[in-house]
Formats: structure tokens, C-alpha cells, sequence
């Protein structure tokens, strides 16, 4: 049976970091020198990773990768976050890169900046937006990034099963790229059936199920079923739901989402509602 992947985010990156950091940044002289801790204390994330890089133009920089399963209202803000306290603490330009993985609801648009506006001062943050689903799958082979190889079913084009064949080739030709075997059959069974999967890898397909990757799948389908239900419950009872309300439900946990039903239920009006929600 194949090895549970370690999929952490800095362990994918560091499998070819000079690699990555030429894709990111679009530019072929970019080297990358070390990946850098990026323990902010109160927003310290498995998904962040920053890495000192240099170029001859701009010497020495930070990139900083934020690879999210799945984008939501609020990365433009721990963007804005993220990118701050990197430039703070190492005192060098930072370059943001933010990497989503798989697409997010239809009702919810991706940007590439945060801006606030408030009495008169501005807060601007741009960063650099990557959906994998966007992105060739063909260019993991030809670069290479092997970085990505777990990636290649959900990438443009890689849902075929030759494609996958020849990523997990690549992953079995490599000793320091074998154990991502189980990675790349989790994100096989976003496209083809699971049989199919199977045959492909060779292994029994509950070794899945031991992922941290599945895990949080499956916890982030519990929560949207739960915000579902928590949107009709107020349609019914209130008619149309304001857009900001809606957002505001994004990334609360299945803890949060029931105890605002509860409210959903109990309140009188919409109005009385939106308070609960905004306290």
C-alpha cells in the first residue's frame, strides 16, 4: 500500500523551489536561495510558505505562496495580512502569489487585490492569482514542476487517464517523489470513477481516506451543505438574501452555521437576523 503523502504545502514547493519560483513570478532568471519560516504567530498556516528569492534586476525578494484549497471572501484580506507581516519581519520586497486549487462556488468572483477605502485613506494590496484548473497541464511535464505532479488531474487537460498514467510515472521514477502517489489519486477521483482510479494506481483507494487533503474535503462539504440549508431556511422565510450576507457566511464552521439556523429560525425579521450575524 502506498505511503500516506506528506502534502504540506512547503514540502511540495521545496521538491524544486528554483522551479517554482521562475512559474510564480513568470520570469526565467529568479532563483530561489531558502525557503523561510513564515510563522506569523496568530496567523501561522500550514498553506503559507515564503521563499527568498533573486533576480540580477531586483535582487533579493520574498515570494510568498499561499496555496488554498479553495478560495473564499476572505483571502484578499490575509493576503493584504500576510504579505504585511512578511515585508515587516524580513524587511524585503514581497511578491504574493495566491494558488487555488480547486474552483470555488459559482456565486463567488476571484480577485486579484484587497482596497478599502475609510475616511479618506486608501489600503491597497495586489497579489498574483493561480487557478490550477486555468493552467496547462502539459506544462508540468515540459518545465519541469514537479511540484505540481500531484496536481495534474485537475489541471486543464489532465483528466485524462494517459495524463494521469504519466504523472504517476513520474512520481514512481523519482524516491523523493513516490510517497505523493496517494496525493495524486485523491485529486484522480475528482475526475475519473473511482474503479478507474483504482486500476490506474494499483492500491486500494482507502489509503485516501487517511489524507489530510480528504479530510478537509469532506469537512468543507459538510460545511457548504450547512450553509446551503442555512441560505433556504432564510429565503423561505424572509425572501431574497442580501449578496453581504451571504459572503459573510464563507469559511464559518459547522459549529457556527448551526447555531446562526438556530437564529434563522427563532428571529422575527431579517433585520433582527443581520444583527445576530454582525455582532
Amino acid at each position: 500500500m502506498a505511503k500516506v503523502a506528506d502534502i504540506g504545502s512547503k514540502r511540495l514547493i521545496n521538491l524544486a523551489p528554483d522551479a517554482w519560483v521562475k512559474w510564480v513570478t513568470q520570469r526565467p532568471e529568479v532563483v530561489a536561495k531558502e525557503i523561510l519560516g513564515s510563522e506569523f504567530h496568530w496567523i501561522s498556516r500550514e498553506t503559507d510558505v515564503l521563499v527568498k528569492a533573486y533576480s540580477a534586476t531586483h535582487g533579493d525578494f520574498l515570494v510568498l505562496n499561499e496555496l488554498q484549497l479553495r478560495y473564499t471572501a476572505q483571502m484578499p484580506l490575509r493576503m493584504r495580512a500576510y504579505t504585511a507581516l512578511a515585508q515587516e519581519r524580513y524587511r524585503l520586497p514581497t511578491y504574493p502569489v495566491l494558488i487555488n486549487i480547486l474552483p470555488p462556488p459559482s456565486t463567488l468572483t476571484i480577485v486579484n487585490s484587497y482596497e478599502q477605502e475609510f475616511l479618506g485613506l486608501r489600503a491597497i494590496q495586489d497579489y498574483r492569482v493561480i487557478n490550477l484548473w486555468e493552467i496547462d497541464a502539459e506544462i508540468v511535464f515540459e518545465q519541469p514542476l514537479p511540484s505540481l505532479l500531484p496536481f495534474v488531474p485537475i489541471l486543464r487537460g489532465g483528466g485524462e487517464v494517459s495524463v494521469v498514467q504519466r504523472a504517476l510515472q513520474a512520481l514512481r521514477a523519482d524516491a523523493q517523489l513516490n510517497e505523493l502517489e496517494s496525493l495524486l489519486a485523491f485529486f484522480a477521483s475528482f475526475v475519473l470513477d473511482t474503479p478507474l482510479v483504482q486500476q490506474i494506481m494499483r492500491w486500494d483507494m482507502a489509503v485516501l481516506r487517511e489524507s489530510p487533503w480528504y479530510q478537509e474535503i469532506e469537512q468543507r462539504g459538510i460545511q457548504q451543505g450547512a450553509r446551503r440549508q442555512l441560505i433556504r431556511v432564510l429565503e423561505q422565510r424572509f425572501g431574497e438574501i442580501p449578496h453581504e450576507v451571504e459572503v459573510r457566511f464563507e469559511g464559518e464552521s459547522v459549529e457556527k452555521l448551526e447555531s446562526l439556523m438556530d437564529s434563522a429560525i427563532a428571529v422575527s425579521s431579517l433585520d433582527e437576523f443581520v444583527n445576530i450575524l454582525f455582532i
